[in-house]
């Protein structure tokens, strides 16, 4: 079962997640969780949630609407590709695929299986045929016994899903939904009045891990620099954009019209002033005008939404797909304003 990759979706201390598709299938698309290339000193936590995925989706082996896991090795984990639109872009506002995702966690309860983060809209999928379909079995756990702690947690997912409802279809709660959206669980409150408020002292203020404040400092800051640089003869234009950096605050990703090879073009732009520059031989255009709701995408790496953006625009793929081939940018976590 030879893997054959075509795309880095993300990239992070813990794994690298790559979509490609077997030697001997062309047709049948998969995705590996790659963790052969995880530095020493995150091997033990990577390979602890490895485990835990591979023991969550050999649980719910058989369930429609998760993931097959295919293979596991030194390399990592391989998985089918599941099909679908995630749940920020799909909206659904049908009974039908509430109806179908309480299906969903109902099986994967029956099995003792609790997902733990599908608080996430990201890890809900509607798939072409209008079925619900989850993804990321990371933080997911197995309770063979199914006692108190299992029930908990299989509360907190089902509630989860509630506030998805809540959020893309609210005049489809009944009472009794939004009397569990009204009580959270326990634990929940207890993380919430202790564990979240020093995360967010932590990651916030020791760490200035921002979700979006200061965005538009770093642009009004830097962007008089970064726009000079472009005005250099091998150079065209230049679009500046901002995603969110892992644990440092705001980013700046400046993409650069030119034919310069992407070294010497990350030799020229100071990093104090740009933490990421990429060399874009042609801009996506509509007419004169550049595409830069494109490109915004692919400085955040919101692959998804940006195949239901190209749906859209034919003509612009080839380009598109020539600039996303050359991302810098292979994380995932997004700017909250």
């Amino acid at each position: 079962m030879e893997f054959v990759p075509e795309t880095v979706l993300k990239r992070d201390i813990f794994s690298e997640t790559i979509v490609g598709h077997l030697a001997e299938d062309p047709a049948c698309k998969v995705v590996l969780r790659k963790l052969d290339g995880v530095p020493w000193y995150a091997r033990p936590i990577a390979w602890f949630l490895a485990r835990k995925e591979v023991r969550g989706l050999r649980a719910v082996a058989g369930i429609e609407g998760v993931p097959e896991l295919l293979r596991v090795d030194r390399v990592g984990l391989l998985r089918s590709w599941s099909e679908g639109t995630p749940l920020q872009l799909a909206k659904p506002d049908s009974a039908a695929w509430y109806h179908d995702a309480k299906r969903l966690l109902r099986e994967m309860r029956a099995r003792g299986v609790a997902h733990n983060d599908i608080a996430k809209p990201q890890n809900w999928l509607m798939t072409p045929e209008g079925r619900a379909a989850v993804i990321d079995f990371q933080l997911a756990s197995v309770h063979p016994r199914k006692g108190c702690w299992f029930r908990l947690l299989a509360r907190e997912d089902l509630r989860h899903l509630l506030k998805q409802k809540r959020a893309f279809a609210p005049g489809l709660l009944v009472p009794s939904e939004r009397r569990v959206l009204a009580k959270k669980s326990l634990p929940s409150r207890i993380w919430m009045a202790t564990g979240k408020r020093a995360y967010n002292f932590v990651t916030r203020r020791l760490m200035n891990w921002s979700d979006g404040e200061g965005t538009e400092d770093r642009i009004a800051r830097d962007g008089p620099e970064l726009r000079k640089i472009a005005e250099r003869p091998e150079m065209s234009d230049v679009v500046l954009c901002t995603y969110a950096l892992p644990a440092r605050g705001v980013g700046v990703y400046a993409f650069y019209e030119t034919y310069m090879a992407q070294s010497e073009l990350r030799a020229l732009v100071p990093e104090a002033r740009a933490d990421l520059v990429q060399a874009v031989a042609e801009f996506p255009r509509d007419g004169v005008e550049i595409r830069e709701d494109i490109l915004h995408l692919i400085a955040a790496n919101r692959l998804d939404e940006l195949a239901v953006l190209m749906a859209g625009a034919p003509d612009l793929q080839p380009v598109v797909a020539r600039i996303v081939a050359g991302r810098q940018n292979l994380t995932d976590r997004v700017l909250r304003r």
